[in-house]
């Protein structure tokens, strides 16, 4: 067996371009969709993330504007930068780049942003939505990896899903939202006892665990579908949480590192800025 590949960069182009559709008829019926980022501080991979998010919104008609801000800018300053943004009328979304400087509270920024802006859906008003099943903004790399199983075709409902990771951004909501779809959700993590034997149960495992290829093929169920959220850099070289060339031959379908998940966190993000926008008009 090799397993199918879940093409995240495919997917994430060809839901672009019906975004790119959804911009073009609000901005000539309403308006322009807005997204403000603001990026603390030179960490060269948040750079490099922001500036993708950048490009994204410019080939989708996403007016977008980046707010730059040393890494001694103080909590009451950015603070109240967010809150110039919330009452922008031209800013349907915000976003501020994780990670930040220590001496900032994360926690008080993500609740500083408006839950009708929080695009990145972190607000804890968006996330008990999503526990509840209530129609929100969710998180962005978790709503593109239900996204990648929906458009393949897997299904969800009455599966096992095992998930190796209990982050806030990705371990607990992606859970969460395979929950709503019905399916049996395992949380696995570093305290976790005999983890090889909760993975080779999983008919779906995801795994978002920053460890370079800590997942090998012995700890896959043969035919299960590996979605792998990590990226890691090996010898100058991005690798995942996952030993793609074991796996493959065990996996019945696999995400690639990089070119699987990646794509669409940025996709989702457009997504959820345009759902703003449509709820604003």
């Amino acid at each position: 067996m090799t397993a199918k590949l879940l093409n995240g960069k495919e997917l994430a182009q060809k839901k672009r371009e019906q975004l790119k559709s959804d911009v073009e008829a609000l901005t000539e019926h309403h308006r322009q969709p807005g997204l403000a980022v603001i990026l603390v501080g030179e960490d060269p991979a948040s750079t490099t993330y922001v500036r993708s998010k950048q490009k994204a919104c410019e080939q989708a008609g996403i007016y977008s504007v980046l707010i730059k801000k040393d890494d001694t800018i103080s909590e009451e300053e950015l603070l109240a930068e967010i809150d110039r943004l919330n009452e922008d009328p031209k800013i349907d979304g915000i976003l501020v780049q994780l990670p930040i400087p220590k001496h900032i509270s994360e926690q008080a920024v993500i609740e500083r942003i408006h839950p009708d802006k929080d695009v990145d859906g972190f607000h804890p008003i968006n996330i008990g939505k999503m526990m509840t099943g209530e129609e929100t903004f969710l998180p962005c790399t978790p709503y593109g990896v239900v996204e990648m199983l929906k458009e393949a075709k897997i299904e969800i409902a009455g599966k096992h899903a095992v998930i190796v990771g209990r982050s806030n951004i990705v371990g607990k909501p992606v859970g969460q939202l395979l929950l709503n779809e019905n399916a049996t959700v395992t949380y696995c993590h570093s305290r976790t006892k005999n983890l090889r034997e909760m993975t080779k149960q999983a008919d779906i495992l995801i795994v978002a665990i920053g460890r370079p290829n800590f997942i090998e093929a012995a700890d896959v169920k043969p035919g299960a579908v590996v979605v792998d959220v990590g990226i890691n850099r090996v010898d100058g070289k991005l690798c995942g949480d996952v030993d793609f060339e074991g796996v493959k031959e065990v996996a019945s379908h696999l995400t690639p590192v990089p070119g699987g998940v990646g794509p669409m966190t940025i996709t989702m993000l457009l997504e959820n800025t345009v759902q703003s926008a449509r709820k604003r008009v």
